[in-house]
């Protein structure tokens, strides 16, 4: 079991840039494979990053590589999110998520999930 407790959202133009936080508790963080999603309501929940347990292979969408990082600390059991250059489009609630196998970009795939946090980006 594992719980995750996202932060670092709020409201900024388009261009700015924010970094999420997500911390978690309970079994070792290391032993799992971590996701960043975003959800805005009536759609399904979109893959936006995703890193190994070593950090050492992340993976992104073409709707924000380039723009977006993902990165974690093994030693403080915390993944981040570094979002750049973002645009309206990228207003939306994000999730961060753990799972115990490889890598994947679906959402049904994870197995522990977040509170969320909402990011809004205007023009």
């Amino acid at each position: 079991q594992v719980q995750l407790v996202e932060s670092g959202g709020g409201l900024v133009q388009a261009g700015d840039s924010l970094r999420l936080s997500c911390v978690a508790s309970g079994r070792t963080f290391s032993s799992y494979v971590m996701g960043w999603f975003r959800q805005v309501p009536g759609k399904e929940r979109e893959f936006v990053s995703g890193i190994s347990r070593s950090g050492g292979s992340t993976d992104y969408p073409d709707s924000v590589k380039g723009r977006f990082t993902i990165s974690r600390d093994n030693a403080k059991n915390t993944v981040y999110l570094q979002m750049n250059s973002l645009k309206p489009e990228d207003t939306a609630v994000y999730y961060c998520a753990a799972r115990t196998w490889a890598q994947s970009r679906n959402f049904f795939d994870y197995d522990y999930w977040g509170q969320g946090t909402q990011v809004t980006v205007s023009s």
